[in-house]
């Protein structure tokens, strides 16, 4: 296993970091894991060197955290770096992060978290738990000894990630980042900006949800097998990840022994600045065929912003896209109804025309809006016009690779 530095936490990390979103279940019921595969798959893990474990108060429909607290018991707890993060939908009053963290400590056995998170941070609900004294209450449990660490995952904007970065002296972040997402929500300038401050940097979503370990279609396929070195479309994705220097873990979600074996032998071998700039170029032609595949020829050039309405036209096109691109809107949908900030969606437009008006490439764009959002609103909010904001704990990727 290849170890790096968190950041300036000091913490040496496992490259490799074990996720507990997408443990192995029964009956496919999120909320029933199986708990005897998971057990054995996260000692197994340990035992080959991973000391990163995440896992997060919603994850399958809240058994995940009492799961790893079990498992976790003695030993074991002292050999991992535990992470966890605080449920940023659910805090309504400054007494609720309190709560939950000692709820969590209490699920987790244990008498501290060593990397503790804000969870999902988008700008509506960072300036909520701003207000409502989150920073005061990561300073108490930092001097109380209730956490040893103070981070935050993130999914928006990048002036919004910088915003957040700046606003206290962050231990670490958690980003989403793939070779698909070098200019999604904070990409590489988000993780440049980061890392220049000091954050450790943690990644999450290095395969898209699995999306970029999937069975790949045929031209995708065609160009990987023209790679010097035959790897996997998962192997190929995540040594992108690790290449980049600045990246201290990258979670995955692994529900099988052979996915673990595979993410820990390269884990092992991908050393930063290891890949050579045959297999870039290589990797660079891959994402451009996947975004052949757009659907709507919107560049993100911002010119129909600001929308009157709130309406975030550029994200939801991305998001669109983003589902012919990689053969699935399941992932898009996640994004949408959990990510996007509340009256941001597709369902605040009035049909104003503005937008339009300015557009210079020409877009249909308030027919497009309305298509987007009948694609990815949630299925309990079709028909109604309305799109979900709040996560349920059991909305997930596809299963197996994070």
């Amino acid at each position: 296993m290849q170890y790096r530095y968190l950041g300036r936490t000091g913490c040496r990390v496992s490259a490799l970091g074990f996720g507990c979103m997408r443990l192995p279940v029964i009956g496919g019921d999120e909320g029933r894991i199986d708990e005897a595969h998971a057990a054995r798959l996260l000692q197994a893990a340990i035992e080959g060197g991973v000391n990163y474990v995440d896992t997060a108060y919603p994850y399958h429909r809240g058994a995940s955290e009492p799961f790893v607290g079990r498992v976790l018991q003695g030993a074991l707890r002292q050999q991992v770096i535990l992470a966890t993060k605080l449920p940023s939908w659910q805090v309504e009053r400054r007494e609720d992060f309190d709560q939950f963290l000692n709820e969590q400590l209490r699920r987790l056995r244990t008498d501290r978290i060593d990397c503790y998170l804000v969870h999902s941070l988008k700008a509506d609900w960072w300036r909520k738990l701003a207000g409502l004294g989150v920073l005061e209450f990561l300073e108490r449990a930092l001097r109380d000894g209730r956490i040893r660490f103070a981070g935050f995952s993130f999914h928006d904007e990048l002036d919004v990630f910088k915003e957040i970065v700046d606003a206290y002296d962050w231990d670490f972040c958690q980003i989403q980042y793939n070779y698909m997402d070098e200019e999604t929500q904070a990409g590489t300038q988000g993780l440049d900006y980061a890392a220049a401050k000091g954050l450790g940097i943690v990644v999450m979503e290095p395969l898209r949800g699995g999306a970029l370990a999937a069975q790949a279609p045929e031209d995708i396929r065609a160009l990987w097998e023209t790679g010097r070195v035959k790897r996997t479309p998962a192997e190929w994705a995540l040594r992108w990840v690790w290449d980049r220097p600045e990246v201290g873990v990258v979670l995955s979600g692994m529900n099988s022994r052979a996915q673990l074996d595979e993410n820990c032998r390269i884990a092992g071998e991908a050393l930063p600045a290891s890949l050579l700039p045959e297999e870039h170029a290589l990797i660079d032609r891959v994402r451009a065929c996947y975004r052949e595949r757009i659907r709507v020829p919107c560049t993100g050039c911002g010119y129909c912003q600001p929308c009157p309405e709130g309406v975030n036209i550029p994200r939801i096109f991305a998001l669109y896209n983003d589902g012919f691109i990689l053969g699935s809107h399941r992932w898009a949908r996640i994004m949408y109804t959990h990510v996007t900030n509340a009256g941001q969606t597709a369902a605040g437009c009035v049909a104003c025309g503005q937008c339009e008006e300015a557009c210079p490439q020409g877009i249909d764009i308030i027919a497009g809006l309305r298509e987007c959002h009948a694609l990815l609103k949630a299925p309990s909010d079709r028909g109604t016009g309305a799109a979900a904001s709040v996560p349920q704990g059991a909305q997930k990727g596809p299963r197996g690779h994070g």
